[in-house]
């Protein structure tokens, strides 16, 4: 039996956008993987959790956003680790509930320079491996070790920091996101009173 990979997004989310839908969609089809899966974090352990949106909004935005999709889903096993979850804690916990996968840690650009001060950076290049996506202002590296593969995605300058804050100004912002997202957001009233109070994803 074919094992199956899947390439591991992390993010808040907040919200989910279709700069992220767009890259996840592209790795599926055109990088090392058989799915990526949008993996909720509850606490990014470099940011504040004061920062985001309640875990279950976000969670049901992810849900509306990839509804029917058989290559991109949705992985809320972060929720229910200790806080805050590192990366390696994830993996091994992926890796124990679905022992017929492989996985792979997708991570952009802008990260990849910080990697090392990742929590058993070695470890997971090594027992899990990376998929490097380009992210503006930070080159893709030329020269990277063993288990780690660079994917020239397509860039989607869009963020969920400027889509908040756009939303507490009171534009419309249907077109930056799938409409059913944009519906539960209008409809529940999020990101009105203060753009900046959620913080930065």
């Amino acid at each position: 039996m074919t094992r199956r990979v899947i390439g591991i997004l992390g993010g808040s989310f907040n919200p989910v956008h279709n700069g992220h839908l767009m890259l996840a969609s592209y790795i599926a089809q055109f990088g090392p993987v058989d799915e990526v899966w949008l993996n909720l974090s509850p606490q990014n352990p470099f940011k504040e959790q004061s920062e985001l949106l309640d875990d279950r909004h976000r969670l049901a935005m992810l849900d509306k956003a990839v509804n029917g999709s058989t290559t991109v889903k949705v992985c809320d096993v972060e929720l229910s680790l200790p806080q805050p979850s590192y990366t390696i804690n994830t993996m091994e916990k992926l890796e124990s509930m679905y022992p017929d996968c492989d996985f792979r840690i997708i991570i952009g650009s802008d990260n990849w320079p910080r990697f090392p001060e990742w929590r058993d950076s070695e470890a997971l290049i090594e027992r899990y491996g990376l998929i490097v996506y380009p992210r503006r202002d930070y080159p893709l590296p030329d020269i990277v070790p063993d288990n780690v593969t660079v994917v020239d995605a397509p860039m989607v300058d869009i963020s969920s920091t400027f889509i908040r804050e756009c939303i507490a100004e009171g534009r419309d912002m249907n077109f930056f996101m799938p409409p059913q997202v944009y519906e539960y957001i209008e409809r529940n009233k999020l990101y009105k009173n203060d753009g900046k109070q959620y913080g930065i994803e």
